[in-house]
């Protein structure tokens, strides 16, 4: 009697399956009955006017942490960003940006894209050089985002006061 065992499954990484299960909560964990729609908490939280988006915007900083601690290139790293800052500016603007914000999900898509980098078998590069770099450009969009919903608020403001 010879038994017949099947291969064993390649070990999961924990960082990937966090940073899926991160996604999948932010971008995919509900759906809507009878359809293949699927949104997640990125796109409930963004309906909250803008803080919701610079809520989205944090969390996905989590995302890069992760990322840049497993050696994600500075390229890399910036199509990341690229998808966080497309979804956040977008998802500013009022109904059409939360219509984006529920089908753009740039967390799984920054997800996706590591995923691919590393199955590519490419050796990925010590992320220390791009840290500074990128912590620094993360920090600047965050600014402007900031700045961005001040003038906003500012020139609603404006113009709620001259209606009266």
């Amino acid at each position: 009697m010879s038994e017949q065992t099947e291969p064993a499954a390649p070990p999961t990484d924990p960082d990937m399956a966090r940073l899926d299960a991160l996604a999948k909560l932010l971008d995919n964990q509900f759906f809507i009955p009878g359809t293949s729609i699927r949104f997640g908490l990125d796109g409930l939280v963004g309906l909250i006017p803008y803080v919701g988006d610079m809520a989205g915007f944090i969390v996905s900083g989590l995302l890069f942490r992760t990322m840049l601690r497993r050696g994600a290139g500075p390229l890399l790293m910036l199509r990341m960003m690229g998808n966080v800052v497309l979804d956040t500016i977008v998802g500013i603007i009022p109904i059409a940006g939360d219509l984006f914000d529920f089908g753009f999900k740039a967390n799984r898509r920054n997800v996706d894209l590591l995923r691919k980098y590393y199955a590519s078998g490419h050796q990925p590069p010590s992320a220390k050089g791009s840290l500074a770099f990128l912590g620094l450009l993360f920090f600047l969009l965050f600014i402007c985002l900031i700045w961005g919903i001040w003038k906003l608020a500012a020139l609603l403001l404006a113009w709620v006061w001259g209606l009266f």
